[in-house]
């Protein structure tokens, strides 16, 4: 795993990627996608990062059934009265279509969970289609850890048809967010080639029907099925979620990952699988023992809120405390490997670094090769 420049950057790159759909390229004037550097793998260090990520999402599938099972809900923050609504998904076999597991991996040492993106990962479009246009370009004869796009559209082919049907697929995101409209929009564009009719709408555009007691659109229509980029935390908080359970509505991802999207996983597997070579030591108590720690939210994104020491007083609920790995230093940049679960199959990777060793949403998204 080497950090390199690249020997030159397309002349016309921006042109390149707003062909190919991508906008948001830049951030508040911050550049995001980054091409004058790419990291460079072995193939046995692919393999290495592939079997983890195999690895991490079985353990993560042992976990919901124990957190059902053990009626653990409260003790992960989720509201009880959704525990029927959470085993009746489990117990459906709704399917998950993708997820991220933010790795610590330095090329050499086993690669360590830092969280798991379960329900709303994002930087999916960049890692499926940008950096691999980039490659194309700058090195065909390379190859990349991305099988993303041909795995979403075997799962699109494989379970969405399975659940919607002949029915529309609606793909929704909040109104004002760029980047969550660009990934809502290639998800959309993967169904429209696995044959499935869809339709966008904005998740401040769905409504409820009381007399008929079903989710509709615009023009009334009921929604069955819906590809929501929205997370199942803030959806639980809203008005309509008391709705939920009293209608035949299927979301994706589906409810069990509420289970999955939240920190409190991690002192969970700890529990379940202490000192696996794929975790770090977590735990819902600081442990305060002189070794330093991250206290982590259990809803968190970005970076936000979390704090690092070696003794913590309890002043702050729903949080954990995931044992400190700073990332590797390249030279000054510090990258987080964001491997993808698609269906659930490893398929492929990408790239953040920042100047610090927190990731934020700010951080620049970084292609690779091997």
């Amino acid at each position: 795993m080497i950090r390199k420049p690249v020997r030159h950057i397309r002349d016309n790159w921006k042109e390149k990627v707003e062909k190919a759909g991508f906008y948001f390229y830049e951030m508040d004037g911050i550049p995001y996608w980054d091409e004058s550097v790419f990291y460079d793998f072995t193939s046995g260090q692919i393999d290495h990062l592939e079997d983890a990520t195999r690895e991490l999402y079985r353990l993560c599938l042992t976990l919901v059934p124990y957190v059902i099972e053990h009626n653990l809900y409260e003790k992960i923050g989720i509201p009880p009265q959704f525990s029927a609504y959470i085993k009746r998904s489990w117990d459906r076999k709704e399917p998950s279509l993708y997820g991220r597991f933010d790795l610590w991996y330095n090329g050499e040492s086993e690669p360590r969970l830092l969280e798991f993106n379960a329900d709303t990962p994002t930087a999916l479009f960049e890692a499926s289609v940008i950096q691999y246009f980039w490659l194309q370009d700058y090195q065909p004869g390379k190859d990349q850890f991305n099988s993303i796009h041909e795995k979403l559209l075997d799962a699109m082919k494989r379970d969405m048809k399975r659940y919607a049907g002949s029915g529309t697929l609606y793909f929704s995101c909040v109104r004002e967010s760029l980047e969550d409209y660009t990934t809502v929009e290639y998800m959309r564009d993967i169904a429209v080639q696995a044959s499935i009719t869809t339709k966008h709408i904005h998740i401040e555009d769905v409504g409820y029907n009381f007399g008929r007691k079903t989710f509709v659109d615009l023009d009334n229509s009921p929604i069955r099925f819906m590809f929501k980029l929205y997370p199942w935390e803030w959806i639980i908080r809203e008005d309509f979620s008391q709705h939920l359970k009293d209608t035949e509505i299927t979301l994706i991802e589906p409810a069990w990952k509420m289970i999955l999207s939240n920190k409190a996983i991690l002192p969970l597997l700890w529990e379940m699988y202490p000192d696996h070579q794929n975790l770090l030591p977590a735990f819902f108590e600081p442990p305060n023992n002189g070794t330093t720690y991250v206290e982590k939210p259990f809803f968190s994104r970005e970076g936000e809120n979390i704090r690092t020491g070696t003794s913590f007083l309890r002043s702050r609920n729903n949080v954990i405390y995931q044992k400190y790995k700073e990332l590797p230093d390249f030279s000054g940049n510090y990258p987080v490997i964001g491997s993808w679960v698609i269906g659930s199959e490893p398929a492929g990777m990408g790239i953040r670094e920042d100047t610090t060793p927190i990731t934020n949403n700010l951080s620049r998204f970084v292609p690779h090769m091997f």
